[in-house]
């Protein structure tokens, strides 16, 4: 694992090259605990037929694992068909999800066969469902709970075997209050919910993911990188990533485009402005640093839980003694303002 001790303060290829990606997630990577966690969740409900919301920030990779959850399934050798429901006009996503007949409307001079249709036996994925508008949402319930619709344009019924997997980045709980999303439906949607944790909930993944795409870009562009300045991996560690692997990943693309030789050379002030850290009253250089900031890091995002199955020391893969001792090396305590409490409490709390 990255933080493990004993690792030379260098970030070469044949270090990490050989991220860990299961084997039923061949497109995945990563095995924090919150990113396992999720994909346990999927290897469960993945074999039945029942309908999945899969809830995270843009960029988290929704997409991936509606595939993942349609290869683990018994339709994997029929079609996965997606709609984004974001990208398509209000008044054409009706005919795009249920097809139309030719002269159902002005500009329909063929007959066109729905996305329902299309996924017949297979696995549908609406993406962005929670832009979905309200007027067409009715016509989405009927087809998940009775299987059956009509095209545009004509009263003939059509009997379909789908399964429908779902994802958003939206609050649907807070739409329903507010009155732009059906209660009804969305707790038809939400039979079997599945969050995929933001990039910073899984900062233990980041490096994997770097490695991940260097290799993947360097391959397309026919060059061979094999070392990353500790202080690009540091600038990597410390960004908050808004825009989620997504936004990892092009940041890498761009890296690996400016980089003629073997070394990974990074547009780290892009990074700007970099998350402010609690910095100790001692220097500290190197892999030390890069470690102090990664483990506060994991702990922000566990809300400064060291143990317990979803505390810190789980998400960093060591035990939670051993998690205490490295935090009373580093000096990290807890911010007063984490605590209401004097800025020397050791941040050792389960």
């Amino acid at each position: 694992m990255y933080l493990q001790s004993g690792l030379q303060p260098s970030f070469r290829l044949a270090d990490h090259h050989q991220v860990n990606v299961r084997a039923e997630f061949k497109e995945i990577v990563g095995d924090s605990p919150a990113l396992t966690t999720a994909l346990d969740l999927l290897s469960i409900v993945a074999p039945t037929d029942s309908t999945v919301l899969i809830l995270g920030e843009t960029g988290t990779g929704k997409e991936l694992i509606a595939r993942a959850g349609h290869a683990l399934s018994g339709r994997s050798q029929r079609p996965f068909v997606k709609v984004n429901c974001a990208a398509i006009p209000v008044g054409l996503l009706e005919s795009e999800l249920f097809g139309h007949e030719r002269g159902a409307f002005t500009g329909a001079v063929a007959q066109k066969i729905g996305r329902f249709e299309l996924a017949d036996r297979g696995t549908l994925f609406l993406d962005e469902v929670g832009d979905i508008a309200l007027e067409l949402q009715p016509k989405l319930l009927r087809v998940l709970q009775e299987q059956e619709f009509e095209r545009l344009g004509s009263n003939r019924t059509h009997k379909v075997d789908v399964r429908l997997i779902t994802a958003t980045h939206r609050d649907l709980s807070e739409m329903v209050k507010q009155g732009s999303f059906r209660e009804d439906l969305y707790y038809r949607l939400k039979v079997f919910p599945v969050q995929v944790p933001a990039l910073r909930q899984r900062t233990e993944d980041i490096p994997k993911l770097i490695w991940h795409f260097v290799a993947l870009y360097a391959q397309r562009m026919s060059k061979k990188i094999e070392h990353i300045p500790p202080e690009t991996m540091d600038a990597l560690l410390r960004y908050r990533w808004p825009g989620n692997v997504r936004e990892l990943q092009n940041f890498i693309e761009r890296a690996v485009i400016l980089s003629p030789h073997v070394v990974l050379r990074a547009p780290i002030s892009e990074l700007e402005p970099l998350v402010s850290l609690p910095q100790p009253n001692f220097p500290l250089h190197g892999l030390a640093q890069v470690q102090r900031d990664h483990i506060l890091r994991v702990l922000e995002a566990s809300n400064w839980v060291v143990g317990g199955p979803n505390g810190a020391a789980v998400r960093l893969g060591m035990k939670r003694t051993t998690l205490v001792t490295k935090m009373r090396k580093l000096r990290i305590s807890r911010p007063a303002a984490s605590v209401g409490d004097t800025a020397n409490n050791a941040a050792t709390h389960v």
